[in-house]
């Protein structure tokens, strides 16, 4: 009897060390996600991910796409650019929350273009940070990723041009031939951007001369003055005193100015090449004053929109309010359809290079 127990207790210490030896489920899940390379430098990736004056910080291409996404984690020269862009859109949800409770908001026509102002900006967000995470894949993944970055600043201009005329613009500035011309003309430059920029990356190669520069600012530029001037004609003619929302339309025009000056300009690490891989480079302080700016215009829209949103659906018209929405899915298509197309001319391009190359 007692053999027999002993018996039981030594095969019952042998599965115990067999278990032992068997691999714990966080290890399986562990060894299941690959980890993303460590970072190199300018001379080993493509020209097409270098940034000028950058040497450092790149992440090495053709990883698994699991790697560029856990990447968010790593710390790489696209990092800040990822979260710049990645918490302000939290930043704007939470600000939406406090401002529905403190100034009102019920979903209705009056409410529309604000919500396509909240709605466009969180889609130029997203495209962003999809952008900076995923576009040292591959080639075509880079093309791509930023086609569609493209597609949300399109939007988002668009997005911003309706929440401007509907509550922020004065009469005579609508009874004006701006005023009268602004929805369409919003419209069109919003997909001369897109256009406009996709054709730019699609063009020209690095080192990029400066066409390709003036393809992205002219259509944008002009995409912002018409945008933006039922803001201006508001600050140069009502007093700031009887307006709460002024200080932060200024605001948000400071932001965007000097947004536009650092994405124009590789500054400061043009005067620095090598020590603002990581922190501290232009397109990262592009980011933080563009997201600025967009926090500034919801704040201001609010309080537009708190002012007139017992008057917006009298001014306007119920139906022009839903044309508007409907105008914006239109551009949005539009614009991912032009994305579509220059994309599709591109792979064409890159096929015939690689057959030349063979």
């Amino acid at each position: 009897m007692s053999g027999d127990i002993l018996h039981r207790l030594s095969t019952l210490t042998l599965s115990i060390k067999h278990l032992g030896r068997l691999p714990l489920f966080s290890d399986l899940i562990c060894s299941s996600i690959p980890s993303p390379r460590p970072t190199v430098t300018a001379s080993q990736v493509p020209i097409l991910f270098r940034e000028p004056y950058i040497l450092s910080g790149y992440r090495p291409v053709h990883q698994d796409w699991r790697c560029y996404l856990l990447s968010l984690f790593q710390r790489h020269n696209e990092t800040l650019n990822v979260w710049t862009h990645l918490l302000a859109g939290p930043v704007l949800l939470l600000r939406w929350w406090a401002n529905t409770g403190t100034l009102g908001y019920t979903l209705d026509a009056a409410s529309l273009p604000l919500s396509v102002f909240l709605v466009s900006s969180l889609t130029y967000l997203f495209f962003s940070v999809a952008a900076h995470l995923f576009q040292s894949h591959s080639e075509h993944a880079h093309y791509f990723v930023f086609f569609m970055d493209y597609v949300g600043v399109a939007v988002y201009q668009y997005g911003c041009s309706l929440g401007h005329y509907f509550y922020t613009s004065e009469p005579a500035w609508r009874e004006s031939y701006i005023g009268l011309l602004f929805l369409p003309g919003a419209a069109f430059f919003g997909w001369l951007s897109c256009a406009g920029c996709c054709f730019a990356k699609c063009r020209y190669r690095r080192p990029y001369p400066l066409q390709r520069k003036i393809c992205q600012l002219i259509p944008t530029t002009l995409a912002y003055l018409l945008d933006i001037s039922p803001v201006a004609h508001r600050l140069l003619t009502v007093s700031w005193t009887q307006e709460p929302s002024l200080p932060f339309h200024a605001l948000q025009i400071i932001s965007f100015l000097l947004s536009a000056l650092f994405f124009s300009c590789p500054i400061p690490e043009r005067f620095f090449p090598g020590h603002c891989d990581f922190v501290g480079q232009g397109h990262q302080i592009f980011h933080l004053f563009l997201s600025l700016c967009t926090v500034f215009q919801l704040e201001a829209l609010f309080l537009d929109y708190a002012r007139r949103r017992d008057t917006v659906v009298e001014v306007f018209g119920e139906r022009q309010l839903w044309w508007a929405c409907v105008s914006f899915l239109a551009l949005f298509l539009l614009c991912i359809l032009t994305a579509v197309i220059t994309m599709r001319h591109l792979k064409r391009q890159l096929q015939s290079k690689q057959v030349r190359d063979k």
